[in-house]
């Protein structure tokens, strides 16, 4: 696992769309996108752990609510791709991609481990400049559906 972009999409295999949510930057959207998350892999068969996805996908959304800064009114907005078997999951945020770092989270803070979550169950991750401006931070699960 690492930091560094170069998931499922070094394989040749082009990311197909499949869905999205945007949500506002407030922390009733957490649970929200857990929720959402689930009922879209439903009909999806994904085969790898929803939980685990549901879990990350909290933690980015945490991080974006928590640490996204714009001048004016934003949202987070979230988006899953299918790259070949892999599922990608992409967070942008108006925050700054240099900024995006795993820290140590002492044992009696309540935050500051998202990224060591996410670094410990997906099969790489990256923090990048996201399109839509400020920062997106993608995950990806590397066998989500069967060949």
């Amino acid at each position: 696992m690492s930091d560094v972009a170069g998931g499922p999409e070094g394989s040749g295999a082009e990311p197909v769309y499949i869905g999205a949510m945007t949500l506002y930057p407030v922390p009733e959207s957490v649970p929200r996108a857990r929720r959402w998350f689930r009922k879209f892999a439903d009909p999806h068969e994904l085969v790898c752990s929803v939980d685990d996805c549901v879990l990350m996908i909290s933690e980015l959304v945490t991080n974006a609510v928590l640490y996204g800064e714009a001048e004016e009114s934003w949202r987070v907005r979230v988006e899953w791709w299918r790259v070949g078997e892999a599922l990608r999951v992409d967070v942008h945020n108006p925050g700054f991609p240099a900024q995006v770092r795993m820290r140590q989270g002492a044992a009696d803070e309540a935050h500051g481990r998202g990224l060591r979550l996410v670094d410990a169950l997906a099969d790489s991750w990256s923090a990048d400049p996201s399109y839509f401006g400020g920062t997106v931070v993608s995950f990806w699960v590397d066998e989500a559906w069967e060949p």
